[in-house]
């Protein structure tokens, strides 16, 4: 922190789940605005957790102010390859297979944005043409430099940071993969460019179940935008008519964190994302074929998250009950006036926040049982979700804004019984490629079908374990299992192995 206020400092950066060197468990990389990022390689044994710094080794050099991070095989070889954004030119990172990394130059592979005042934050790998290859969606955010920033005060009159507003929102960008290592921008070609707004958080989902990845931009302090695949290369914005754009009385609020999931367990994905303080969580439930319903208020998130402003979020389902629950990462962006009265050095700080789904389609606040990790009080910000120690359930990777980063291991899921799923088709040398998007739907013996989806996105500036891990609550029967791969095909597995982890390769199902 400067002291000056630059606008820049108070939003912070993302972080990575990802399997770098295919041994079967994820790696870790943490965004840094200052300095390297860093990359962790996961020696687990045994169920024992340890983690070298492999960063000096891997080839991995970045420069800019780090923002965030999208993991993703963008040249189908097997290994998951890295773009980072940044404040400045972005980076891509392609894996070598070996635990090295190679720059590709981003002007020469196409997908550089601009270099002048660019800032993008949070990105997603997603085939929207379903043609077998990742494309690349960037979310920029605002146009500042240290030499336009603007001073900004509080209430009370003291030095403050900025709102949004108060400087010019960047266009996002839409890349379609050549098949070559190279890129061609298509904002403009797919209606992209039309309009938008300060991004802060991407996801990609079919949200009206017609087959194709759609693309939901959360914007802070301007509406939100559902990009509608319209299936020939184009989209259009269906944000205001789904429903899905604004809150419940038609205001834009401070969108952050966004993630998709089927909360209801109805087959169809619904939204959540993360606001600032005094305004609530967003809370939008898809009734068919992309239309939503604003359920904050109704459902109690809007009243259980009006005191946080949250950034990296996702629906995780925490005791494997078979129900996604939310777990949010908070901290604030102007200072906080009762922490300032008892000078505190950095009055941003806010505790996490853990919300339990009860089935009902109401939430309760279960943060005070969440243990010794939802004490901290902390400025939290990127936020990656994986089942990081391969025991069931899915694991939290925090990145803190001016502090540590955690890692807040699950140990309530595996009271449950589940069902790990690596969702992938074959690659080159013996490699296989995960299929993000494609859409798993598991039939227990017991119990109704659950719906969930392979992706990385989602969160905030952050990439998330790609595996598709469901809870089957006291379930102990091998379920049926059912995937929709990514250009429509449909395959089915009779039974499968509860409480471990198993590989679906397309081609091996009927």
């Amino acid at each position: 922190m400067s002291g000056k206020f630059h606008y820049a400092e108070i939003i912070g950066s993302g972080a990575a789940m990802f399997d770098m060197d295919n041994d079967g468990d994820l790696d870790v990389f943490l965004v840094q605005y200052v300095g390297e990022s860093r990359l962790f390689r996961n020696d687990l044994s045994n169920g024992k957790l340890a983690f070298t710094d492999v960063t000096a080794k891997s080839g991995i050099v970045t420069h800019g102010n780090g923002m965030g991070v999208a993991a993703g095989d963008f040249d189908n070889d097997g290994c998951v390859d890295l773009y980072l954004t940044n404040r400045g030119p972005n980076q891509l990172f392609r894996n070598n297979c070996d635990g090295t990394f190679t720059e590709v130059p981003p002007t020469r592979a196409g997908v550089a944005g601009a270099s002048e005042g660019n800032w993008s934050v949070s990105a997603a790998w997603v085939d929207y043409d379903r043609d077998g290859w990742l494309d690349l969606f960037v979310g920029n955010y605002v146009r500042w430099s240290e030499a336009a920033s603007v001073p900004c005060h509080a209430a009370s009159g003291r030095p403050d940071y900025c709102s949004p507003n108060v400087y010019q929102p960047l266009p996002s960008r839409l890349y379609h993969n050549n098949h070559d290592g190279t890129f061609t921008d298509v904002t403009a070609k797919a209606g992209l460019a039309v309009e938008f707004g300060p991004a802060l958080g991407v996801s990609t989902a079919d949200f009206d179940n017609d087959g194709w990845p759609d693309i939901y931009v959360a914007n802070d302090g301007q509406p939100n935008q559902l990009w509608r695949n319209a299936h020939d290369g184009t989209f259009r914005n269906a944000g205001p008519r789904s429903g899905a754009s604004l809150d419940a009385s038609g205001k834009a609020k401070g969108s952050m964190g966004v993630d998709a999931g089927d909360v209801d367990n109805d087959g169809d994905e619904d939204l959540f994302m993360t606001e600032l303080t005094g305004e609530g969580a967003n809370f939008f439930v898809n009734q068919g074929a992309g239309a939503f319903e604003e359920r904050g208020v109704r459902s109690g998130l809007n009243s259980l998250t009006t005191s946080r402003t949250g950034f990296g979020a996702a629906w995780l389902d925490v005791d494997n009950d078979g129900w996604l629950d939310l777990l949010t990462v908070n901290g604030a962006v102007q200072t906080m006036e009762a922490l300032a009265r008892v000078k505190d050095p950095f009055p941003f700080h806010q505790r996490k926040q853990l919300l339990r789904n009860m089935g009902n389609g109401r939430f309760e606040d279960a943060t005070d049982r969440g243990g010794p990790a939802f004490e901290l009080s902390e400025v939290g910000r990127g936020a990656a979700f994986g089942d990081i120690d391969n025991d069931g359930d899915v694991d939290v990777l925090v990145n803190n804004n001016n502090g540590t980063a955690r890692l807040l291991i699950n140990n309530v899921g595996t009271k449950n019984h589940w069902i790990g799923l690596r969702v992938e088709r074959p690659a080159k040398a013996g490699r296989y490629v995960n299929a993000v998007g494609a859409r798993v739907q598991v039939v227990p013996v017991e119990g109704t079908p659950i719906w969930r989806r392979a992706r990385s996105d989602g969160s905030y500036a952050s990439a998330n374990d790609p595996r598709v891990l469901v809870g089957l609550g006291a379930s102990a029967r091998a379920p049926r299992v059912r995937v929709i791969w990514p250009d429509g095909k449909t395959e089915d597995w009779s039974a499968v192995e509860i409480d471990r982890y198993t590989s679906l390769t397309e081609g091996t199902g009927k």
